[in-house]
């Protein structure tokens, strides 16, 4: 297996695409119920491969992730070749980005002296959407790109 097998409530959520899946294994309803009860390993590498098919599908559409702590914003931009990374730091006390509050400030007051903003980019060490995939499975969350399109406009 590639990446993870997809959770329970995803693959409830993609009940209908894994019928489909299973149905292009030509494994129907009565037959899925049959291997799920009498042959769990073989369920188990259908759900596996399933979820890998997904999880490829979703990494290879992925450009752009976010990841917030309490005292920073990592902002990742993946292309081909590189990924590139933004670094918000603000250094002020008490402050958290968690906070609705704090995260307004920052948004209000972008260009302020306590906030510290790095860039960098690298090329991918591992497959692409593997590297993706490891930044998700840490916590990073797939996003539109917004706020990394806008930081980068206030850095450049």
């Amino acid at each position: 297996m590639k990446y993870r097998q997809l959770t329970k409530e995803q693959f409830e959520s993609l009940h209908e695409e894994f019928a489909k899946f299973l149905a292009t294994q030509q494994i129907d309803a009565k037959e899925w119920n049959e291997i799920k009860l009498n042959k769990p390993k073989v369920a188990e590498e259908e759900m596996n491969i399933f979820s890998d098919m997904v999880w490829e599908d979703v990494l290879k559409r992925t450009n752009y992730l976010e990841h917030f702590s309490s005292n920073s914003i990592n902002l990742f931009r993946s292309d081909a070749e590189f990924i590139h990374r933004i670094v918000v730091e603000v250094k002020k006390e008490n402050f958290n980005f968690l906070k609705p509050q704090d995260y307004e400030w920052f948004v209000n007051n972008s260009k302020d002296d306590s906030i510290d903003y790095f860039k960098g980019q690298k090329p991918y060490l591992k497959e692409r959407n593997v590297e993706i995939f490891e930044l998700i499975e840490k916590g990073s969350v797939i996003s539109e790109g917004e706020l990394y399109e806008a930081i980068f406009k206030i850095i450049s």
